[in-house]
Parts: structure tokens; C-alpha cells; sequence
């Protein structure tokens, strides 16, 4: 997800996608630990966008 992206998004959409990507990186470590990913980078990049889409909103909360 690119920061454009992530800043033409609503502060609610913003928190909904958050919620989002939170669980379904929960359930990617679950998957992980029974049975390994073909592509464990998923899980940095899952990682990264959280974080991204975090300070995008810890961003906007200052800015108001």
C-alpha cells in the first residue's frame, strides 16, 4: 500500500483497514506456525502496512 493511497483514504475507512490488515496478519502468523508460508515476506509486509497505516492516523489526530 503506497502512501498516497493511504492519505486519499477517510479517517474512518482509515481505522476499518487497520482493524483489517490487524487480523488477517494475526491469522497469517497463525497459519505460519502450523504450517510455514511459501513467502514469509508476507508477513514483514503485512507488518509494514499496519505500521503505515498507523502513523497515518497518529498523523492526522496531531494535524486536529
Amino acid at each position: 500500500m503506497k502512501t498516497a493511497e493511504i492519505k486519499q483514504m477517510s479517517t474512518a475507512d482509515l481505522q476499518e483497514r487497520i482493524k483489517t490488515e490487524k487480523a488477517n496478519y494475526t491469522q497469517m502468523l497463525l497459519n505460519h506456525a502450523v504450517s510455514p508460508l511459501e513467502n514469509t515476506a508476507q508477513i514483514r509486509t503485512a507488518r509494514r502496512n499496519i505500521a503505515r497505516l498507523m502513523t497515518a492516523l497518529r498523523q492526522r489526530e496531531l494535524n486536529n
